[in-house]
């Protein structure tokens, strides 16, 4: 069934019942529909990695394991989509580490997406396994996931945002206005979110997003980013606060972005800039 298809059932079943409609609209919101295949210019480096099963989701790490930089994958995405920031951060002496979340990549989970809860689990396996990480850096929807572990006490020096959302309710705005749905199918969804993932949790749209943050971040976005409205990253900016600095790139839209050679070394300067720092000064 094609996008167009699906638009114009909804909208039907919307007329009729917007409670029918919010639950079906919950039913495909859920579903990455498709998992995010290894290109051929990632193939190196992700044969390079040591794959372990790590709660329940395939981990991937390079390096010896010190200093590492925690690389956090979009909705459909997958962890090779990191390769160029990989091989940066190896030239650079850091031990990379990213995983595919459940439902997407090599992990497994089925059809359905994990909730930014799960997601804070599998951060916290991960720090308990590789200890603080120098930096974490977050593409398109893992940048509110990897900010709320960060919040929850996930361990992390630096942080970094590429084409990421900070209001936790642009989920929902955005994918009932992709389907043509309007207020009464979004407030539907957004009850059924309440009851099948965050059961007993009052003021889930604010609590899972972006808030105050005390750790130096970099927020990187496009102006042409067309998954990701640019206008979120203003709000990122103005949530996380003073320890928040913006970078805006032209003409690259939401994917091109990740394999940009000048915000790939913009965000690893940035990630690893208190590490070498440190050991600067330990070396004076």
């Amino acid at each position: 069934m094609t996008l167009t298809t699906i638009r114009a059932v909804l909208r039907v079943i919307a007329a009729i019942s917007p409670k029918l409609a919010g639950r079906l609209a919950f039913e495909l919101w859920r579903r990455p529909l498709m998992r995010g295949k290894v290109r051929e210019n990632e193939r190196a480096i992700h044969a390079a990695a040591t794959v372990e099963v790590i709660d329940g989701v395939v981990t991937y790490q390079w390096g010896d394991g010190t200093r590492p930089v925690l690389l956090v994958h979009g909705w459909r995405s997958r962890a090779s989509r990191f390769a160029a920031f990989i091989e940066r951060l190896l030239e650079l002496g850091y031990s990379p580490v990213s995983f595919d979340a459940p439902a997407h990549g090599d992990s497994g989970g089925g059809r359905i997406a994990a909730s930014i809860l799960d997601h804070q689990r599998i951060y916290q396996a991960l720090a308990a396994r590789y200890g603080t990480f120098e930096g974490v850096i977050a593409h398109s929807l893992g940048a509110p996931f990897a900010l709320y572990a960060v919040r929850e006490g996930v361990a992390a020096k630096r942080l970094v945002t590429i084409s990421g959302l900070a209001d936790f309710g642009y989920l929902t705005d955005s994918f009932c206005a992709e389907l043509g749905l309007g207020p009464a199918v979004n407030r539907e969804l957004r009850k059924a979110i309440e009851r099948h993932y965050f059961p007993g949790l009052a003021d889930v749209w604010t609590r899972f997003s972006i808030r105050e943050g005390d750790v130096d971040l970099l927020v990187i976005h496009n102006d042409e980013d067309d998954v990701v409205d640019p206008a979120q990253a203003e709000v990122l900016l103005t949530q996380y606060g003073t320890k928040a600095q913006f970078r805006q790139t032209k003409g690259l839209g939401h994917r091109r972005i990740m394999i940009d050679p000048d915000v790939v070394n913009e965000a690893v300067a940035f990630v690893t800039a208190s590490d070498i720092a440190e050991r600067l000064d330990l070396g004076a």
